[in-house]
């Protein structure tokens, strides 16, 4: 079984910045789209998500450096196990390279284009790249879409072949079935050898003499096509996720191409989101901050009770642990936190002014005096995490 730190190509005293990036190095060069589903390929891929996983936490990293990978036996998303890059299941690993970088940022890099195969390999589709908008609930519980799109589907007339009446394609004459063309160039530093796609079969290898007229030798027609997708709670915008083999048909009966589905979480105004915590603003009144209430707060599963202490100040935080969005691929859920706010009045009645003028006689000063320092807001989260 190799080694973590070998695998990511690190030093044992990399910090987390240097091994998240040897990670995604690493993923981004073996990842599925990229290598059309080589099992090689997949295999490290897999194999680097599990050194990552290790790495990345600090105590699963000291047990590692402490008793190797017996230490960490059992630990990780689904269960290392000492098993090795083979046994962590794909899934498992796709699940944590999207929590961690989403995308990968540069679409037209991975998807831009089906490269086409030479030797007269049938081409591949393109890709079809979808944004499926969905809601902060959602993300919750996970949904399942059905998209409608316009695709590319095999030509009814000739079956996708391009040739009219069941003619089948000929080798072309240019090329002989290679898909490429070689030239050869002299010069006083010896014999150069240049190969180039082939510009009468653009790479195909083969050429039809007596093309459909229907689809005009390419093999295909324009459709509209419902495909289905799972979308897994704890998903954030700009995750995405692969639909095999359900884009656009390839030439000449070439295999289809994937549909990339991008999602984009719509924002809700009762929330701002921080990963899988959400943070909601929960205003008050002067009596109820100084008496002490009892609020219904909204979360992304319905209403909740709130205690609202007496004496709260504007600012503090109340935690709902568990109340919050799951964690993208299991593993429980983040929490959601009720920042307290208290409001004050713009407009007063006759008697409300009043009131507010003879409790103003009563009250002293405010304790603390001006210097005292504010505290942050995420600085009270944590305050709420270790009370």
């Amino acid at each position: 079984m190799r080694d973590y730190y070998e695998i990511l190509g690190v030093a044992k005293d990399a910090d987390g910045e240097t091994v998240k990036k040897a990670y995604r190095k690493l993923a981004l060069q073996y990842h599925p789209d990229r290598n059309g589903g080589d099992k090689e390929a997949e295999d490290k891929f897999k194999e680097a998500t599990e050194a990552y996983e290790v790495l990345r936490d600090e105590q699963k990293r000291a047990a590692y450096d402490r008793y190797g990978h017996a230490g960490v036996k059992g630990a990780g998303a689904g269960g290392f196990g000492g098993r090795g890059g083979a046994g962590f299941g794909f899934e498992e690993a796709l699940n944590i390279f999207m929590r961690d970088f989403g995308g990968f940022g540069g679409f037209d890099d991975l998807f831009g284009g089906q490269g086409r195969r030479r030797g007269g390999a049938a081409q591949r589709g393109r890709d079809l790249r979808v944004k499926l908008e969905i809601t902060l609930p959602e993300v919750a519980t996970g949904v399942h879409r059905k998209l409608k799109l316009k695709v590319l589907d095999p030509c009814g007339t000739c079956e996708g072949t391009g040739s009219a009446n069941g003619t089948p394609p000929e080798p072309c004459d240019t090329c002989q079935g290679a898909g490429e063309v070689r030239r050869v160039q002299r010069s006083v530093f010896g014999q150069f050898v240049s190969a180039s796609v082939c510009p009468t079969c653009q790479g195909e290898g083969r050429v039809i003499r007596t093309p459909c007229k229907t689809c005009q030798g390419d093999g295909r027609q324009r459709a509209d096509r419902t495909v289905e997708v799972d979308i897994p709670a704890g998903v954030s915008s700009d995750n995405y996720m692969t639909l095999r083999g359900q884009g656009n048909a390839g030439p000449r009966g070439g295999p289809r191409g994937d549909v990339v589905v991008v999602i984009e979480v719509e924002d809700d105004p009762r929330f701002v989101r921080e990963g899988s915590d959400l943070v909601h603003d929960l205003g008050v009144t002067f009596s109820q901050a100084a008496l002490g209430v009892e609020l219904d707060v909204p979360t992304v599963s319905g209403s909740e009770k709130v205690k609202v202490p007496a004496g709260v100040q504007s600012g503090n935080v109340i935690t709902l642990r568990g109340k919050g969005l799951p964690h993208l691929g299991g593993g429980g859920r983040g929490d959601q936190h009720v920042r307290v706010h208290v409001w004050t009045p713009t407009q007063l009645t006759a008697e409300q002014e009043e009131l507010f003028r003879r409790l103003a006689s009563l009250e002293g000063p405010v304790p603390g005096g001006e210097g005292k320092s504010r505290q942050g807001f995420w600085d009270k989260v944590k305050g709420a995490f270790a009370a």
